[in-house]
């Protein structure tokens, strides 16, 4: 597994990724390997999922609502109440608005990127970080509808690891002592989850030389994930 660290100008975004062979990928791809599929996280289930904005949005309306009624049963007006309220929606509005520009950078510069050989994740706002996962150390793969969208988890075999704090969001959460890359809120889940699915048999096949057969997934509507074909 190989980390290869980028550095990422956000002034001038035309060239932030500069030293890039190809976008979202530290150098060209090899004779043989072929890109199957590209893409970014949302940058709304990000701020929703990952970062918790409708958590914190839900903690701020009770906030005001505590306020508006301790506000009330102390004998203050309507007026008085409206004016104490309105002075807590700046800060408000600007811890919102934080969270949901964090999002929109991370999903700016988060490329994940499956080919027929790996999967390859470039992460990181300030010090953007290309992780190259071959198949053959993706010990098992699955998908879970979440909302509007999904996210795809990777488990991987072996003595690698790769430390939480380098992958976050883009990990599932809690796996601390085995951290497992994921592919985090892609509003075409279902169907990257069915072309990983269909890679992953092919590249075992390929190794094992046994004759290709059909992977069918199959959305599902609960939380719980979706196994993907085991890759050795």
């Amino acid at each position: 597994m190989k980390a290869v660290p980028n550095l990422v100008n956000l002034i001038t975004p035309a060239h932030e990724h500069e030293f890039e062979a190809a976008h979202g990928l530290p150098e060209a791809l090899p004779d043989g390997e072929v890109q199957l599929w590209q893409g970014s996280p949302d940058a709304r289930l990000l701020a929703r999922q990952a970062l918790h904005l409708d958590v914190i949005g839900g903690y701020f309306a009770v906030l005001l609502a505590w306020r508006a009624a301790t506000s009330l049963y102390e004998g203050a007006g309507l007026a008085a109440t409206g004016l104490a309220l309105a002075g807590m929606l700046p800060f408000i509005g600007l811890a919102c608005g934080l969270l949901a520009g964090i999002a929109w950078l991370m999903s700016r510069t988060t490329v994940y990127t499956i080919t027929n050989r790996r999967i390859v994740m470039r992460v990181g706002i300030v010090l953007s970080i290309t992780f190259n996962l071959p198949f053959a150390q993706i010990a098992s793969a699955g998908w879970r509808q979440r909302g509007t969208g999904g996210d795809i988890v990777l488990s991987l075999s072996g003595s690698d690891r790769i430390a939480y704090l380098h992958l976050w969001p883009h990990v599932r959460p809690w796996q601390l002592k085995r951290t497992q890359p994921m592919l985090r809120g892609l509003r075409d889940a279902p169907a990257v989850a069915q072309l990983l699915a269909q890679a992953l048999q092919q590249a075992e096949a390929s190794r094992q030389s046994l004759p290709l057969r059909a992977v069918p997934l199959a959305p599902v509507a609960s939380p719980a994930r979706q196994p993907l074909p085991h890759a050795a």
